[in-house]
């Protein structure tokens, strides 16, 4: 039997980093089921609950996402998505550009779906190779990209 290989790095080494940017309301870390590692990243000033994840799983796979319980958030995404044409995996390949990060040569990868906590998802796996500053880009890359979607931030004007 062969041991699981360690995490390349923990999710709560990255905090004070994530924190330093100031785009979440609050940070978390958590364990996983099964061993893995969490950050979650409260959306600032979305009209619904929303967070930013970052999971690294026990094999060292790791996970940007996006989640929501709020059915009308994730609509009001897809809404613009579809209304602007711009498929979601170019404007995260942008702000991962922007913030001086690498897309991955062969593009990377937004599955959409609703998950079995049933909270609609938004998911991109990360490079094998992604180390613990590569995964902070890809966070921050996410929450910009995904920031200006929907009612990812609320209307001050009425």
């Amino acid at each position: 039997m062969t041991a699981s290989p360690p995490h390349r790095f923990r999710p709560q080494d990255l905090l004070e980093q994530v924190r330093a940017r100031d785009v979440f309301d609050s940070l978390t870390t958590t364990e996983l089921d099964g061993g893995g590692q969490r950050l979650e990243c409260a959306a600032r000033d979305a009209a619904e609950p929303a967070f930013y994840r970052l999971d690294v799983a026990t094999d060292g796979s790791t996970t940007i996402s996006l989640v929501t319980s709020d059915r009308w958030l994730s609509e009001s995404i897809e809404s613009d998505l579809m209304h602007f044409g711009d498929p979601i995996e170019e404007l995260v390949a942008e702000e991962l550009e922007e913030l001086d990060g690498t897309p991955p040569a062969g593009g990377l990868v937004v599955r959409h779906f609703r998950s079995d906590d049933l909270l609609y998802t938004f998911e991109t796996p990360l490079p094998k190779d992604a180390d613990g500053e590569t995964a902070v880009l890809w966070l921050l890359a996410y929450e910009a990209a995904f920031r200006e979607l929907g009612d990812m931030t609320t209307d001050d004007e009425d």
